[in-house]
Order: C-alpha cells, then sequence, then structure tokens
C-alpha cells in the first residue's frame, strides 16, 4: 500500500505514525506499507544521542531554530526534516528480518538512485567523508553532498526502513545541525549537506515524489490506501514515547 498522507497535529505524530505500523504489520494487521509525504519541521534524534551529556543543549538549539525535537524510530544520529524535504519509511513483513538488512538497503538506495537519476541529477551511493549522521547507504550529488539519508528498526515478524530526501533549502539543514552537532560532540563537514535543488533547479516535491513513486513501481506494485482509523489512533497513543524527556 501506498501512503502519502501526512498528520501535522503534532510534532511527533508522524514517527509515532511509522512505529503503530511497524507493530501493525509485525502482528499481520496490514500489509507491507510504503509511506512517502512532506513533513513537519523537526530534528529526530536518534538513541546514540540520547545518551550524550550534549543532548539537552542539542534539544533546544533545535527549537531555538524553529525545529521539534523527537525520538527517531530507526537508527542514526540527528537528522533534519522541513517542509523542502521528503519522509520515507516503508514497513514490510518478515520473519527473518535480521537476515535482510542489506537487501533492504540496497533496494531503497536504489530505489532513490534511479528517481534522482531520471531527474538528472548525477547521484551515488555512498557515504560522503564528513557528512551528518553517516551511512554507507546514503545517496549524494557527484560524491560531494548528501542528500537523502536511510536507517532501519527491527522488531520480531516485520522490517522499518525510512528516512529523509533533501528536495531543497539545504541551507536550513545547515543552520539547525551545526549547533545540534557542537552540543553532542560530533564532527561533520557543514559543505556536505546540500538538495537535490542545488543540482537541478526548479526541482520541487512533487516532482520528486512521481519520480520515487515511479522508481518503487518497478520493484513493488502499489496500491494507493490510506492507513485505518485504528492505526491512526494507536499512533497517537504512542507520541510520548518520541519526545525528548528533556524537552
Amino acid at each position: 500500500m501506498l501512503v502519502e498522507d501526512s498528520y501535522p497535529d503534532h510534532p511527533a505524530m508522524d514517527v509515532a505514525v511509522s512505529h503503530a505500523t511497524l507493530s501493525a504489520v509485525a502482528h499481520g494487521e496490514v500489509g507491507a506499507v510504503f509511506r512517502l509525504h512532506v513533513p513537519e519541521p523537526v530534528v529526530a534524534f536518534g538513541r546514540a544521542d540520547r545518551v550524550q551529556p550534549g543532548y539537552l543543549l542539542a534539544v533546544r538549539a533545535a527549537q531555538a531554530h524553529g525545529f521539534a525535537a523527537v525520538e527517531r524510530l530507526a537508527g542514526g544520529r540527528a537528522a533534519v526534516f522541513h517542509s523542502f524535504t521528503l519522509s520515507f519509511s516503508m514497513a514490510l513483513p518478515d520473519d527473518d528480518p535480521r537476515g535482510g538488512i542489506r537487501n533492504r538497503f540496497e533496494m531503497i538506495s536504489g530505489v532513490m538512485l534511479r528517481a534522482f537519476q531520471s531527474l538528472g541529477i548525477d547521484a551515488r551511493v555512498g557515504e560522503v567523508p564528513g557528512e551528518y549522521c553517516p551511512g554507507s547507504w546514503s545517496v549524494n550529488v557527484g560524491g560531494r553532498v548528501k542528500v537523502m539519508g536511510v536507517g532501519q528498526r527491527l522488531v520480531r515478524g516485520a522490517a522499518h526502513i525510512g528516512g529523509v530526501v533533501v528536495v531543497d533549502d539545504g541551507e536550513s539543514i545547515r543552520d539547525v545541525l551545526i549547533p545540534v552537532y557542537r552540543a553532542l560532540h560530533l564532527d561533520w563537514d557543514p559543505r556536505t549537506s546540500g538538495a537535490l535543488a542545488d543540482r537541478s533547479p526548479g526541482l520541487d516535491n512533487s516532482k520528486v515524489i512521481k519520480a520515487i513513486v515511479e522508481a518503487l513501481s518497478g520493484v513493488y506494485e502499489l496500491v494507493p490506501g490510506r492507513l485505518p482509523d485504528p492505526l491512526v489512533e494507536e499512533a497517537r497513543r504512542l507520541i510520548p514515547e518520541h519526545l525528548p524527556l528533556v524537552a
């Protein structure tokens, strides 16, 4: 099922929806779900961030820049979402989720690679030295700037893979991550953060969404749909689990 709904009623609602969807897929209540939407402005912190002495300062830095602080579902370090990015998440049933980690990374990075290349972008898979929230399955432009990051979360019976695509306004990401990463004592090079539109002027969210859906359609049969109301209600109950305790 392809879902493009956003839930702007609470900053942590989107990650709570991913949490509830993963649980529903794991229990066989719904089938595989791919969600692609425009998120609210948030800095999503990872588990490793929460144990850093500077976590409180990092949360406050995000909030001072107009970004809500939330705790992400997938692994990794702090990542930024705003209205010129796309949030993607896929929940898949899997009896052996750990055994499929690499295949899922290869699949989603390949989908994004083909989508961006179809838009005339010199997209490549791989970590750029100095990138924020580094990962081997990031997608970059020209080997210089990161434009897509991805992580996974595994539970019994299912796997979640999700991340962010930066369509435009990479400057806002750099502006908020500089103080956030400084507070967390993480080294990175702000020059490695960019956006697809930096290399292909005129790109917008709708064009990139279309390209991603077309690329994913080559891998999966996509049927547009909406998440069941009980799942969305469960997500609302999960919101507190994705709020920083220090906020």
